[in-house]
């Protein structure tokens, strides 16, 4: 312990704070020392250990004092430790807490842990000798006792300031980022009104224009979004909003059905609507309760719940003996097949497959083998 000297805490220029661990003990050899449970820091010069509660009564050595150091295991009713092993002191050396020590060697007690983290930082430490590379601009400044004063503004104060720093920059690119959503979120509008812009003059002169330009414009309008999005400002609350949007999903679900062989999950049904809606999404409530009014208002589609609780929208015209069908022959010319073949041969989701071959088994018409390998469908020979 009489290689320590009394410091005030500070970080030097060109020294750099690697780590720190609270509830660390000092001993003077194989004596705990007179000072109480504290804070080591090491950087890339110093070991500095400073009190818990007096942070003013702060101690310190150089690493270029260690000779090296082991690792003890916590044990019953003990706690890890360090021992470190120093040189002996000089003779010009500043004044600390021990003037004379019987010890060449120093133990950190770990009370909360964190050695192993400390030992492999001290470890690279000694290994690189950054001190020899980067030494201190000014020497280190000590005083005459614990109370020694800060004469500059860096070590803990500098790490302070440095982390204020950083949370005012993070502040401001959380700012610039939301603006740019804001303006994003105008762009957006801006585009909708476009394709309402659009929209209005097919209907003012849709005799003016041809079928293969009516289509094209259309598929435009998909691509920007709905023109008139069904929304609770513009047509309330309650029964009403619902009927109205589901009039809307009628017409704008039709193409993209026929285009999936007259089925859709109703989570591809929810992705595909609230991109097309831009900025005003639409909840999966909302979503449920205008499918389930497909049926009352006489619309060419059906909401459908299969056995598994799978929620799917279909064409009214969707035949299910069609399905089954299609699902048998396809089992049949392969032999056996799994959801996910059976997905890539027709081009569905993995999950409607699946369906599609669970209701062909419910029908009959296959039959399954649950293995360690999947599930894989067989026709029923039975």
């Amino acid at each position: 312990m009489d290689r320590f000297v009394w410091a005030n805490g500070l970080l030097e220029m060109n020294e750099t704070l690697v780590i720190q661990q609270r509830g660390v003990r000092l001993y003077d050899g194989e004596d705990k020392a007179k000072l109480d449970v504290g804070v080591v820091l090491l950087s890339t010069h110093r070991l500095l250990w400073r009190d818990q509660k007096n942070h003013e009564c702060c101690i310190c050595i150089h690493l270029s004092q260690i000779i090296f150091f082991e690792e003890h295991a916590a044990g019953i009713g003990k706690s890890a430790k360090i021992v470190i092993h120093l040189h002996p002191a000089p003779e010009n050396k500043e004044p600390g807490p021990y003037q004379h020590s019987k010890y060449s060697f120093i133990k950190l007690s770990f009370k909360e842990h964190g050695q192993i983290e400390f030992y492999r930082r001290l470890t690279e430490e000694m290994t690189q000798k950054r001190w020899e590379n980067t030494p201190v601009l000014q020497p280190i400044p000590t005083g005459i006792g614990p109370k020694a004063g800060r004469t500059r503004a860096v070590g803990i104060v500098g790490i302070e300031r440095k982390l204020e720093e950083k949370r005012k920059e993070t502040d401001k690119n959380i700012s610039e980022a939301f603006e740019d959503l804001s303006k994003l979120m105008e762009k957006a509008k801006e585009m909708v009104e476009v394709s309402k812009s659009i929209a209005n003059k097919i209907k003012d002169k849709q005799g003016d224009i041809t079928e293969d330009e009516t289509i094209r414009f259309k598929s435009y309008l998909l691509s920007m979004g709905i023109a008139n999005p069904v929304t609770r400002e513009t047509h309330g609350s309650g029964t009403q909003y619902h009927i109205q949007l589901a009039k809307q999903l009628g017409d704008m679900l039709q193409a993209p059905l026929e285009e999936r062989g007259g089925m859709m999950a109703l989570t591809e049904v929810y992705c595909l609507v609230n991109r097309a809606r831009g900025m005003e999404l639409l909840s999966p409530e909302d979503l449920v309760n205008a499918c389930k009014m497909f049926e009352s208002l006489k619309l060419p589609l059906r909401l459908r719940v299969f056995d598994s609780g799978v929620m799917v929208v279909q064409l009214q015209s969707h035949s299910e003996e069609e399905m089954i069908a299609s699902a048998l022959d396809n089992v049949s010319d392969k032999g056996s097949l799994t959801a996910e073949e059976f997905a890539k041969l027709l081009g569905l989701s993995v999950l409607l497959a699946k369906e599609r071959l669970l209701l062909a088994e419910k029908m009959g018409h296959l039959c399954r083998d649950d293995s360690v390998e999947g599930l894989r469908f067989y026709p029923n020979l039975f």
